[in-house]
């Protein structure tokens, strides 16, 4: 029996609580660097304090994944989940940049250090369940629109946080730290907010969505419970050995988008601080540093503001020249825009770059979703869905150990790891030519 057709708004509400998870989120991938400098990191190590979030994601995800595939509540199986992180999420946001207030219990770094491991962990614990929400009440027909409509609702969040801080030095609230202190009001009035919208959207999603009870799921998924639970003993070695092919080849792709995508948010606020404001932005507490800082949230918006409307564009697109082209060419136009960096010394032509870098993000956070859930066995889908958060979670591991290499590789230069982001990001995209989805299988 097939899943019913569920109506616009009911997809919406499957993943409205993205909307806030992708706002702390973007403040964290805005400010971590940031706020890490100012409490005492210099750029060639805050590659590895950036290895909180892959390390929280890899170990973490497939466990809440499996976790939830087995619950079964009032609340449903994924959004016990959704909610105990996004409590999580909202006080480790509130914690993170008053580091500097708790020197009695630990030095600020170690403090920050330990409120990101923590930020990072609880936003994996809600992300991973959002994933196989949308594979397990949304049928194939409409996974397109359902993977589509959660890149869009992550990117509209997204804008949102990267442009909180600059937007509140807009309102007036101090963007240098005031004296004493490490972190300007203005990020600290970020994270507050953004905490706050977390939980009230994520609130709606718990609240507007109710789950198919264990015989309904089986029913429209042709689970026979008594097998499945015959089944149950197999473990993650024996899942991962019997993953289908299309989880190993989407993998390939996205180890190096993520790749990119991690050297980006590292090293784009320092690159740009030196590329155009130069000498004035060498004192990670300077003027000129934080105002680089405001302006890589105005850029991470702008790609996100792109990526939100292209992503709504996705399943028409997509649906005339093939999800595989859509994928490729997206990723191929980030890696343009990246590299594009390099060339650039002007604040307002940066955002130009940023265009195909929208393109590369919506793409990234639909497509490989909506092809790999089809070939998924829907008792498995969240294991599954945690165990493929391994090619986010690898790439970015592999890219803060090989950062600080890199960057004196090239001599303390971080735009030319702006350029080896670019590099990957088109390498990506070539990949996903070697895909093969399951409808070319099956002809």
């Amino acid at each position: 029996m097939k899943k019913p057709k569920l109506s616009f708004w009911q997809i919406l509400n499957l993943s409205f609580g993205f909307l806030g998870v992708q706002i702390g989120y973007s403040l964290q991938n805005g400010n971590t660097s940031r706020i890490l400098e100012a409490l005492g990191a210099d750029v060639h190590s805050i590659g590895y304090f950036w290895l909180a979030a892959p390390l929280a994601g890899l170990i973490v995800q497939p466990i809440i994944g499996l976790s939830s595939d087995k619950t079964w509540t009032r609340l449903g199986r994924r959004i016990p989940f959704i909610l105990l992180g996004s409590i999580i999420s909202a006080l480790a946001m509130f914690f993170m940049p008053n580091a500097g207030n708790f020197t009695n219990i630990l030095p600020p770094l170690v403090f920050g250090a330990v409120m990101l491991l923590l930020m990072d962990t609880s936003f994996n614990i809600t992300m991973q369940p959002f994933r196989a929400l949308v594979g397990d009440m949304v049928n194939d027909e409409q996974k397109n629109l359902g993977y589509s409509l959660q890149s869009a609702l992550i990117n509209f969040g997204a804008v949102f946080g990267s442009l909180l801080p600059w937007l509140l030095t807009k309102a007036q609230v101090a963007n240098v730290p005031a004296v004493g202190e490490k972190v300007a009001d203005s990020v600290i009035w970020s994270f507050y907010i953004g905490g706050a919208i977390l939980l009230l959207s994520v609130l709606w999603t718990v609240f507007r969505t109710k789950e198919y009870a264990p015989k309904e799921h089986a029913l429209y998924n042709n689970i026979n419970l008594e097998a499945a639970e015959k089944k149950e003993k197999s473990n993650i070695f024996t899942l991962i050995s019997n993953a289908p092919k299309i989880f190993w080849q989407l993998g390939v792709v996205q180890f190096f988008s993520w790749f990119a995508l991690f050297l980006m948010w590292v090293y784009t606020t320092r690159a740009i601080a030196n590329q155009v404001w130069g000498a004035e932005a060498l004192d990670a507490k300077s003027l000129g540093f934080n105002e680089a800082g405001d302006w890589t949230g105005v850029m991470f918006a702008f790609y996100s503001a792109i990526a939100a409307f292209f992503a709504l564009l996705i399943p028409t697109i997509a649906k005339a020249i093939g999800r595989k082209k859509t994928y490729s060419f997206s990723l191929l136009f980030g890696g343009i825009g990246l590299i594009s960096m390099f060339l650039v010394h002007d604040k307002n032509l940066l955002l130009l770059s940023m265009v195909g870098v929208g393109f590369a993000w919506a793409a990234i956070l639909a497509i490989p979703y909506a092809m790999l859930s089809s070939s998924l066995p829907a008792e498995k889908m969240g294991v599954y869905m945690g165990l493929f958060n391994a090619t986010i979670t690898i790439p970015q591991i592999a890219a803060g150990v090989l950062g600080s290499t890199l960057i004196a590789l090239f001599g303390g230069s971080p735009i030319i790891i702006i350029v080896i982001a670019g590099i990957s990001m088109a390498v990506a995209g070539l990949a996903v030519f070697f895909v093969k989805e399951k409808t070319e299988l099956s002809h």
